[in-house]
């Protein structure tokens, strides 16, 4: 069973439209409402790959409510953890070519909460194979956080994947995750100056196994324990990227408990993004784009 980790849950409500018009009525073309947060977004596609997955975190209030809800209608085991707070939603809107997101910061969590969430934690990773710890945090949570989940995930054997930003990523690879996943730009605002090479040489040698950059339509970069890689793509995939970094994170673990080798487990992370970019909505990937891409994607 793969763990998904989702401290700051969501109800995600996408908007597509033919054109966003600033200073006048938008028509909405399309709704989508749906539990989100990146460790969500995780557990949907691991779901879609025929994986077990277990979704925990944080939710509460009426829209923690309609989270739980949609998760169960989605067909997806949870272990949410109630917070006395509202969980928050997320506003996207779409235009063909442009994609705005809107997120709203989140319940303010208390310490009772905090210590309940790591009991459960503890007992979850008992049957984990893998786990993921990934998005934001809700206001209360410690910044470093998320290094004491992975950490308390390695002295268990299992291995994680954080993908976050800001203090929550400088602060990760002190939990000796497994993997540690920003994009170029959350990597470049935790460590400042240099390349993205260099950047993900230095969380790799804070205590993070291995660091895989995402770098949108250019691809992957990774530092390993078995070398440098670069995943690179054949074509730009137009359409809404949110979530693109979710899926690819869900490659990532599936290469872990598999213990596929890097480069075949870099082509498939990738080829998983890009097809997530074709679909309308966090946590979807399109299966033909995937089919497409994957076989071509080269690693050097």
């Amino acid at each position: 069973m793969i763990l998904t980790v989702t401290l700051n849950a969501a109800l995600d409500v996408t908007y597509q439209v033919p054109a966003v018009d600033w200073d006048g009525v938008n028509r909405v073309r399309a709704v989508h409402r749906r539990a989100g947060g990146k460790g969500v977004n995780v557990a949907r596609v691991l779901a879609a790959l025929g994986q077990e997955v277990l979704v925990t975190g944080l939710a509460g209030g009426p829209t923690g409510e309609a989270i739980a809800a949609d998760l169960r209608a989605s067909g997806l085991t949870d272990a949410l953890v109630p917070v006395s707070g509202d969980s928050r939603t997320t506003l996207v809107v779409s235009e063909p070519g442009r994609t705005a997101l809107f997120n709203e910061p989140g319940p303010t969590v208390t310490p009772d909460e905090i210590g309940d969430f790591l009991n459960r934690y503890g007992e979850l990773l008992r049957e984990a194979g893998a786990v993921v710890i990934s998005g934001s945090l809700p206001q209360g949570v410690p910044a470093d956080f998320y290094a004491t989940l992975a950490h308390l995930a390695h002295d268990r054997g299992v291995p994680a994947i954080v993908d976050a930003d800001g203090e929550p990523l400088r602060h990760a690879p002190k939990g000796r995750p497994a993997v540690v996943k920003p994009n170029a730009e959350e990597l470049a605002r935790a460590v400042p100056g240099g390349t993205a090479l260099e950047g993900a040489a230095e969380l790799r040698s804070q205590g993070a196994e291995a660091v895989v950059v995402s770098m949108g339509a250019d691809g992957l970069l990774a530092v390993t324990p078995e070398g440098a890689f670069r995943a690179g793509m054949p074509y730009r995939v137009e359409g809404n990227p949110t979530g693109a970094g979710d899926s690819l994170v869900a490659g990532l673990a599936l290469g872990l408990v598999e213990g596929t080798p890097w480069p075949a487990r870099l082509a498939r992370a990738a080829a998983l993004g890009a097809a997530a970019v074709a679909a309308p909505v966090a946590g979807d990937f399109d299966r033909d784009v995937y089919a497409d891409i994957h076989p071509k994607i080269v690693i050097s």
